[in-house]
């Protein structure tokens, strides 16, 4: 039971942080707004691809997690 416990508890910080990232995606600049990011508008639709954002994003958290892995082993 205890590790059932623990991992719920992880599963709760981890929907904690996701959460609190999209509360406060909108403030932090240059999100969404990167040089290679695309917004086609036509009538009616809109298609946005974030990939320059992304690719940004996918390098933050392979660092921090990286860094969390690295000062795990220690």
């Amino acid at each position: 039971m205890d590790g059932i416990g623990r991992a719920l508890v992880v599963a709760g910080v981890v929907i904690l942080v996701i959460g609190l990232a999209l509360m406060f995606a909108e403030r932090v600049p240059f999100v969404g707004r990167l040089p290679g990011d695309f917004t086609l508008r036509g009538d009616g639709w809109t298609v946005y691809a974030p990939i320059a954002t992304s690719i940004v994003v996918s390098l933050v958290l392979t660092g921090a997690l990286s860094l969390f892995a690295w000062l795990a082993r220690r």
